[in-house]
């Protein structure tokens, strides 16, 4: 899969444009990030999905604390129905430091994210469900056509998620830019695949990486604080230690984020941040850093911001994927 992810902060006529235009650059798959505070995700991806023909659509990703996991599979659903069968569920436990804004505590996520996932599963099927977990559900079902198998990529950055989603999954979004988080997910990947039945079939291990990408290698540093601010702020301490970066600043960060200042936020990260948790630079360095990764990853989905110019990045990304 050579997958992007559109960041729905601009208007859905705007990603549904961004998703035409990746389309035409060869991606296979558009991803829409699931956020409070931007458009929503699903009405971004329907747009997208009748301005195309051939793109996979999908959250990337969704968490069960917002919105009920039943409700989640139905829109879910419904979105494979509108796109003619090119839906793709990302689901994972969400931001922490997001969620804490809607009062929501990401009590037992690995739980909740398998559960949600499995019960995801059945509704597909056009089962009906009763459930009683970390979260409860009777009777349920979809009162429509079942889509059937829709595929299922869990979001990741820790061990436990991460084997979870190969023991159960179809994929997962390892979300990480450095190969030394690739290589460590590798690992953690295989430790999954060796309890994982035949009867799943096969495992997708894609990079779901934060890229900026332009030909003025400083202009895509720049446009790589917003979202690398959101990746230190949410990243487990074993992460940050392996990246030499100092646990407390990435705390400040969170600590912004959640009062909402992100000016702040943004202005506070650091070099080793930018270095650990972005891939950002020129097409040249960009497609150096994206074949390291590689040598871990089944595929690759070029995550957010892109780059300061969204068209000019995503033809910059379509062709330096292009010729791998």
């Amino acid at each position: 899969m050579i997958g992007i992810e559109l960041t729905p902060e601009q208007p859905v006529e705007e990603i549904a444009e961004l998703g035409v235009l990746a389309e035409r650059e060869g991606f296979e798959t558009a991803f829409a990030s699931s956020h409070y505070n931007n458009r929503d995700p699903f009405l971004a991806l329907d747009r997208i999905a009748r301005r195309t023909t051939e793109i996979g659509v999908g959250p990337g990703v969704v968490n069960p604390y917002e919105t009920h996991p039943v409700t989640l599979a139905s829109r879910v659903a419904t979105l494979a129905e509108t796109s003619d069968g090119r839906a793709v569920y990302g689901i994972g436990a969400g931001d922490a430091s997001t969620l804490s804004n809607l009062g929501y505590e990401r009590d037992a996520p690995l739980r909740r994210v398998l559960e949600s996932m499995k019960v995801a599963e059945s509704l597909f099927a056009g089962e009906r469900v009763d459930h009683e977990g970390s979260f409860t559900a009777r009777d349920a079902g979809l009162n429509f056509d079942p889509p059937g198998e829709i595929p299922v990529y869990v979001g990741a950055q820790g061990p436990h998620m991460t084997r979870m989603a190969a023991k159960h999954a179809d994929g997962v979004l390892f979300n990480g830019s450095h190969p030394d988080d690739f290589a460590w997910a590798a690992e953690r990947v295989r430790e999954g695949l060796a309890d994982r039945i035949d009867s799943k079939g096969t495992f997708d291990f894609a990079a779901y990486a934060s890229v900026s990408i332009a030909e003025d290698a400083d202009a895509a540093r720049a446009a790589a604080r917003p979202p690398v601010a959101f990746i230190a702020a949410g990243a487990a301490p074993p992460v940050l230690q392996r990246h030499g970066i100092d646990a407390d600043v990435a705390g400040r960060i969170g600590d912004h984020i959640s009062a909402g200042a992100f000016d702040e936020a943004f202005e506070a990260v650091t070099a080793p941040m930018l270095e650990a948790f972005c891939i950002a630079g020129t097409p040249e360095t960009v497609g150096e850093r994206i074949d390291s990764v590689l040598e871990y990853a089944d595929s690759f989905v070029v995550g957010a911001p892109l780059g300061p110019d969204l068209d000019a990045a995503i033809e910059l990304a379509g062709s330096v994927l292009g010729h791998r």
